[in-house]
């Protein structure tokens, strides 16, 4: 696997073959390619060339994929006693760069794929097999019952109370006793 450090807007990143990397927004149009001239350092396999500040004789070809916003970032100032808050938001512009190719001028190279094993067609077979069976028999246990309310060891009833009746009847009377 080939890779080399890049700078880019004073920031470094790694740059592999055939992989896409983020870096701050370019003034570059979609779909276009080009190449990063700060190269600091070349990686393949055991040979390793690092440059004093760059590397000489290094191109690494990219194509602009997309220009995307990173996360929101908020950020917010408070102060308790004075009254004071400031909330603010933030979103980073990055264009997305996929990397072509990193070497020496002239060099033709293809990009290592990945390679993708293909499964024997009884294994596929079985797998669309599975896909039909109902969820409850693929081994899925069911739901366990909830359990039902039971008085505790300190005497407490879970029972419903109803709710205690106000009289007003009963309030007057008294209040008429007492005023005899």
């Amino acid at each position: 696997m080939r890779f080399a450090i890049v700078e880019s807007g004073g920031k470094q990143y790694r740059a592999v073959e055939g992989r896409a990397i983020e870096v701050d927004r370019l003034s570059v149009e979609t779909g276009k390619q080009f190449n990063l001239e700060r190269v600091l350092l070349m990686a393949d396999g055991d040979e390793i060339m690092v440059g004093t500040p760059t590397v000489d004789g290094v191109e690494v070809k990219v194509t602009a994929l997309e220009h995307v916003k990173g996360p929101k970032l908020i950020s917010f100032r408070y102060r308790p006693k004075k009254r004071i808050r400031v909330k603010s938001g933030h979103r980073q512009q990055y264009t997305r760069l996929m990397v072509d190719f990193i070497g020496k001028p002239g060099e033709v190279r293809k990009v290592e794929e990945p390679v993708v094993e293909e499964q024997p067609m009884e294994i596929e077979a079985a797998i669309k097999a599975d896909e039909k069976v109902p969820r409850a028999k693929q081994g899925r246990s069911e739901p366990k019952p909830k359990k039902e309310a039971t008085p505790s060891s300190k005497g407490k009833s879970f029972a419903k109370r109803a709710p205690a009746k106000k009289s007003t009847a009963s309030k007057s009377s008294a209040k008429k006793t007492d005023k005899k």
